[in-house]
């Protein structure tokens, strides 16, 4: 595709960004001005990255002109040849980045995110899962500076998780861990398992948003909220005070429990950010189910019935049923190293968004 034209209207668009924040006028609606300057700093981006793709885009013609006026076997022509593939390659790389330009972004992309794992079929075998998929995702947000805190965790036996609910703080993450929402089925020889047989079990991944207040309103009148004692091991400073809180939403049903902090508002507080989220989900999710008729592909919606990789590790094989792309590097991705799939699941999501655009 052409992307001259799109480049030209990111132009346009740029100086009329520019030209509005430098009216002092627009500094009296601090969200406007906030939201404009987020937009100029992806356009200012945006341009540099089209800068680089056209002049990427004039020395791949001029080295294909050169090839066909040489000699394939000459020295030149092998030069030539051996330009051509790089800036080919080059070329591809930055229309991808390019086209990103061209989709709408997405509000809720740069939102900081609650991810909540949650043991599903398999028994103890699927809560030792669960607690691998949570040090793989805190793996990959420290390689990423991104800051994780655990909001609630209810531990099983063998060291596993039947449910854990944490936060993760950083630049683009729900942008990025978007993809992982959904069931993650494992086959493996459990570790209680005498006879070697393999197993195969199943965790639910919910990625969310974190929902701001200005998002939805909850009204006092709809929650229920009550405070307990905190269970855990004996001896341990929670559980003296009545310092759990659960919130049960009365219009949807939805039921929040936070226990991991000492103090009762700090749980209280976490609740509501976790109850926010859920809401927002549902009302997204809403919003989705209306355009799905339009364009099925459902790439970042993340449905949470839906099989979308399995870790197989007799093969040392991780596939991804959404892109039919297979990894045989198991040990490396459980270990956080999970952009091999993310990225080509954001470059599909690119495509079949473009194409619902017609572009």
């Amino acid at each position: 595709m052409d992307l001259r034209p799109y480049i030209e209207k990111f132009k346009r668009r740029f100086l009329e960004v520019e030209a509005t924040l430098s009216d002092p006028k627009t500094f009296e609606n601090n969200q406007r001005a906030q939201e404009l300057g987020k937009e100029y700093a992806r356009l200012k981006e945006l341009l540099a990255t089209s800068d680089d793709y056209l002049k990427v885009l004039a020395d791949l013609a001029d080295n294909r002109a050169l090839l066909e006026s040489e000699a394939k076997e000459s020295e030149m022509g092998l030069m030539a040849q051996e330009e051509v593939t790089r800036l080919e390659n080059e070329t591809k790389r930055l229309a991808l980045a390019v086209q990103r330009g061209i989709i709408p972004p997405d509000p809720v992309d740069s939102r900081n995110t609650i991810v909540e794992i949650r043991a599903g079929a398999g028994g103890m075998e699927s809560s030792l899962f669960a607690a691998d998929l949570y040090r793989m995702y805190v793996r990959y947000a420290e390689g990423r500076k991104w800051k994780v805190e655990t909001l609630d965790a209810s531990p099983s036996d063998l060291g596993g998780y039947k449910e854990i609910i944490f936060s993760v703080t950083g630049a683009d993450v729900f942008k990025i861990l978007k993809y992982e929402s959904g069931v993650h089925r494992v086959q493996r020889v459990p570790a209680t398992e005498a006879q070697g047989r393999i197993h195969t079990s199943t965790t639910t991944v919910a990625v969310l948003p974190e929902a701001q207040e200005v998002d939805l309103e909850i009204k006092p009148e709809e929650l229920e909220i009550t405070v307990c004692r905190a269970s855990g091991p004996g001896g341990q400073g929670v559980n003296t005070t009545d310092s759990a809180v659960q919130i049960i939403h009365k219009p949807t049903g939805l039921i929040v429990r936070i226990a991991d902090q000492r103090s009762q508002q700090k749980n209280k507080a976490q609740a509501m950010t976790v109850l926010r989220s859920r809401l927002l989900e549902r009302k997204l999710a809403e919003e989705s189910a209306k355009l799905s008729a339009q364009r099925k592909a459902q790439m970042g919606t993340g449905e949470r019935n839906e099989r979308i990789r399995t870790y197989n590790f007799p093969q040392n094989r991780v596939t991804d049923h959404r892109i039919e792309v297979t990894m045989y590097n198991l040990p490396a991705f459980l270990e956080g190293d999970i952009d091999c799939l993310i990225e080509p699941l954001m470059n599909q999501d690119i495509e079949d968004r473009l194409a619902a655009l017609g572009a």
